[in-house]
């Protein structure tokens, strides 16, 4: 555990610097603002602690060295010393959640959820390593990862950013990625942040930013253990979960913040808001800002109304409504951290180690993102042993996510909502793709829909299906806007709810064209093996039926071949599922539940053997 606060010689200096610094200087740092609302010499000016890439926001050159350059913009601002200026460095962060997955280039690895199921500890530790290279070659200090949710309802648009329904697994990787982003706390290594501190992964209904309904007993039992090993593990960083508890928002919960996490678990780094967090906790902005720092945050992710957050803090101050010594204690622990980080030892990002690493986005990188998706990959069906497929076999290639590396990598990828196509992820490879390089006489259906399938061409076809990206709460599946209305009117503050993306979880109800793919195919009396790209299980007994095999993908990435490298049994399937899986007429199943009635349950998985 890195006890930063308990530190001498790290508190030495932290108050030797506190007792130089005037009330701005303070504020500054307790203030995360977004690069496309704030230039370097603002950040400069307003003496800023942090700067943050939001999910989709690059700079022009979306490149390892645009990135370098405009960190280096903003570092060598930030520490300037003159008579107005002390010259602390900035912390620059962003999403690195399944990779660096802001940058075109980059080795995107499957979403947790894929990982889950791959159920090996050593592959996370693997993958920690080549995501903080990754986030190193741009110049970047702070990811803000891992996910600790334990999610518990396929409805949450968010649920491929966990690991498990269990908190076992997810306690055990995230000390895992954690000690491996963190590492020393040198020039090899990040700054890591466990996030939705807590129970984002267990809101009634499965709406993102709800409310989570549990006794302490239970948020204890399921939602809160996989933070004891964080911190433990030292964890520097923790961001604030936008949802609530019994009611109550979790940004304004100092039971939560201060009580449990920083005393009686003894955390002792950031405690980070979410994205504009603190701005549903009150219709009155003002209010909100005083209600997030007496709480217990101590830096605020405001990308679009920092200004207002800086005056509205000093006006709060001013009048005695937060405290110099609540102020204090927020930028004690953000200055110890960066201590602790070797911050103020490193060179700026231009002259760095790892800066433009020629790694990035490297084979050897690859062929560790192939490795995660051939063992994140669960075979649920296989009739009369139709899986492997021989490599000379006349084999048709259809469905919508066959030749779609987007599709594939999902939400935060590149963009917030993800992308379509193969454009925008350089160096990746869509599943079609894996296919051909193994089995050269492959075909890709022209329009997906297999429509050219006949049994006198073709001995078999592999129907790539499934969602199309999404994140957050534009993922989440909403069917009773009741259920919803019932559920926000007992949270304390405002909800703030987005456009779902479908009304069921039943996969030939969000996208009937697969369903029609199929059967294009089966009634021309060629068999179908399918493979499910998703980011939660969905309800699949029609596709299923119709299928002669059936794989859950998950969101594999970037490398598409890892799906063919265990098609065509150059390797065995291992995946087993780190979530139950429902049926029509138990949509909601998690382990444990009095009466657990799944399709396929918690740990299932076949193997060629």
């Amino acid at each position: 555990m890195n006890k930063v606060l308990q530190n001498k010689s790290i508190q030495k200096k932290v108050e030797h610097l506190l007792n130089t610094m005037t009330l701005e200087q303070k504020i500054g740092q307790m203030t995360q603002a977004e690069r496309m609302t704030c230039s370097p010499e603002e950040a400069k000016h307003y003496h800023l602690g942090s700067i943050l890439s939001s999910a989709g926001s690059y700079p022009d050159d979306n490149s390892p060295k645009g990135w370098v350059q405009m960190n280096d913009a903003y570092w060598a601002a930030s520490t300037v010393q003159d008579s107005g200026h002390i010259g602390i460095p900035i912390l620059y962060g962003l999403d690195a959640i399944h990779g660096n997955n802001n940058v075109k280039g980059a080795t995107i690895f499957p979403h947790n959820i894929g990982l889950g199921a791959a159920n090996d500890a050593d592959l996370i530790k693997r993958i920690a390593e080549v995501t903080c290279k990754e986030v190193l070659a741009t110049g970047v200090d702070w990811a803000f990862a891992p996910n600790l949710a334990v999610a518990q309802d396929y409805h949450w648009g968010r649920n491929y950013e966990s690991y498990a329904e269990d908190p076992e697994l997810v306690t055990k990787y995230a000390k895992e990625m954690i000690e491996t982003l963190q590492g020393n706390l040198n020039q090899d290594n990040i700054l890591a942040c466990a996030k939705h501190w807590v129970g984002d992964g267990g809101t009634q209904y499965g709406v993102d930013q709800g409310d989570t309904v549990l006794s302490w007993e239970q948020l204890n039992a399921t939602h809160i253990k996989p933070y004891i090993a964080a911190t433990q593990a030292g964890v520097l960083s923790i961001m604030v979960s936008f949802s609530s508890w019994n009611g109550d928002k979790c940004h304004a919960h100092k039971f939560l913040l201060v009580d449990i996490l920083k005393q009686k678990m003894g955390f002792e780094g950031i405690l980070i808001s979410d994205m504009q967090g603190i701005d549903y906790l009150e219709d009155d902005f003002y209010l909100a800002v005083a209600q997030g720092v007496n709480a217990g945050i101590d830096m605020f992710m405001v990308p679009r109304n920092w200004q207002l957050f800086i005056e509205n803090l000093l006006s709060h101050i001013e009048l005695g409504t937060v405290s110099t010594s609540r102020i204090d204690d927020a930028v004690r622990r953000i200055l110890s951290v960066k201590f602790a980080f070797g911050l103020f030892d490193k060179p700026r990002p231009t002259l760095r180690k790892w800066s433009n690493h020629n790694s990035f986005g490297s084979e050897e990188h690859r062929q560790v993102a192939r490795e995660a998706v051939r063992k994140s990959m669960v075979l649920l069906n296989n009739s009369n042993n139709i899986l492997p497929i021989k490599k000379n076999a006349r084999i048709l290639v259809a469905g919508k996510n066959a030749n779609n590396i987007g599709h594939q990598c999902g939400g935060f990828t590149i963009n917030w909502q993800g992308v379509s196509g193969n454009e925008e992820i350089v160096g990746g490879t869509s599943i079609w793709q894996g296919i051909k390089q193994q089995a050269p006489g492959a075909q890709l259906s022209l329009n997906g829909d297999g429509l050219e399938a006949t049994a006198d061409n073709f001995d078999i076809a592999i129907v790539v299906i499934g969602e199309t990206p999404y994140a957050e709460g534009m993922g989440d599946i909403r069917g009773d806007d009741k259920d919803i209305i019932e559920a926000g009117s007992q949270i304390h503050g405002q909800v703030k709810l987005l456009r779902a993306s479908g009304d069921s979880l039943e996969l030939n109800k969000l996208y009937p064209e697969d369903l029609q793919t199929i059967k294009n195919i089966t009634e021309k009396g060629v068999p179908v093996i399918a493979i499910l790209v998703s980011g939660r299980p969905l309800i699949i007994e029609k596709e299923l039926a119709l299928s002669n095999a059936f794989v859950a993908a998950w969101l594999p990435g970037s490398e598409g071949q890892g799906v063919s490298d265990v098609l065509f049994g150059d390797y065995n399937f291992s995946g087993k599922l780190s979530f139950s899986w429902p049926q029509f007429s138990q949509p909601k199943v998690n382990k444990g539940d009095k009466n657990y009635n799944p399709l396929f349950p918690y740990g299932f998985g076949l193997t060629y053997s």
